[in-house]
């Protein structure tokens, strides 16, 4: 010790001083609070980041500052998932133009089963390629349902909106809105719309600024939060593991930015 401290220019007394110093309240604070940090986290099964732990230690009446949780997560290597870009399959480039985009005229949706979302991706199991289809509630960011299969067809799509209106039976003149992908500009996709009193609308030609962007952000996040470092080995485990976080987590638990931080559930239940 008494190298060390001739090292580092440190009197012994000094130490002594120091070591034997009582915590301060401060210091104490931050060691509650570091508990909460890492029950949130792992609550979050590893996904949240200092925004979102913050809003979830406000939420249970513990009132710091994010700068501040963010210091703790740094100095305990507490880190949320960080979200990555994936680029996606969009299949073939014919489309039809006769259906335009009525969100381009239409203000936010002010409730649920105004603006509904449809949107397709691929998840790669090994060296094979399986797609996910979802259906969101644009108003909650709520998935409503999805469909999983080996294939991108229309009965992949159509599977997952035949559920979304089993479940949510909307009124008609509800919008449902999607990219130009030949599973979404399909007859036979859009004769069910049809039949159920649902507007379709579509992308402008050329404009990528009028993407799926609530549903492309939910790609981005399952994947780069969930789907990466989880060791699903078959389609089966696949599948559950997509339930499981859009049944269990996302809808039920997951902190939206979007929605003020609630999770679509809480949204949704709040609003009705």
């Amino acid at each position: 010790m008494a190298y060390l401290c001739k090292h580092y220019d440190v009197s012994r007394s000094g130490y002594y001083a120091w070591l034997n110093r009582p915590t301060s309240s401060r210091d104490m604070e931050n060691r509650t609070l570091v508990r909460h940090i890492q029950r949130i986290h792992e609550s979050s099964h590893g996904t949240y980041g200092s925004p979102r732990v913050t809003v979830a230690l406000n939420q249970q009446g513990l009132s710091c500052g994010e700068n501040r949780v963010a210091r703790l997560m740094r100095e305990q290597r507490i880190v949320g998932k960080v979200h990555t870009v994936y680029r996606r399959h969009r299949g073939t480039d014919r489309f039809f133009q006769r259906i335009g985009n009525l969100r381009l005229r239409q203000s936010e949706p002010t409730a649920v089963n105004q603006v509904w979302s449809g949107d397709i991706t691929y998840l790669k199991l090994h060296k094979h390629y399986y797609y996910l289809a979802v259906v969101m509630d644009v108003y909650s960011r709520k998935i409503i349902s999805w469909s999983l299969g080996h294939q991108r067809t229309v009965d992949l799509t159509l599977a997952a909106l035949h559920k979304a209106i089993r479940q949510r039976n909307p009124d008609a003149g509800l919008i449902f809105h999607s990219d130009r992908g030949v599973e979404y500009a399909s007859y036979r996709y859009e004769g069910t719309l049809s039949q159920n009193g649902i507007r379709p609308s579509m992308n402008r030609p050329g404009h990528c600024v009028d993407n799926n962007a609530h549903v492309e952000s939910f790609f981005h996040t399952i994947k780069a939060e969930w789907l990466k470092d989880n060791p699903y080995q078959t389609f089966k485990e696949l599948k559950e593991t997509i339930q499981y976080y859009i049944q269990r987590f996302y809808n039920r638990t997951r902190l939206h930015s979007g929605i003020g931080y609630y999770s679509p559930n809480d949204y949704e239940k709040m609003h009705s």
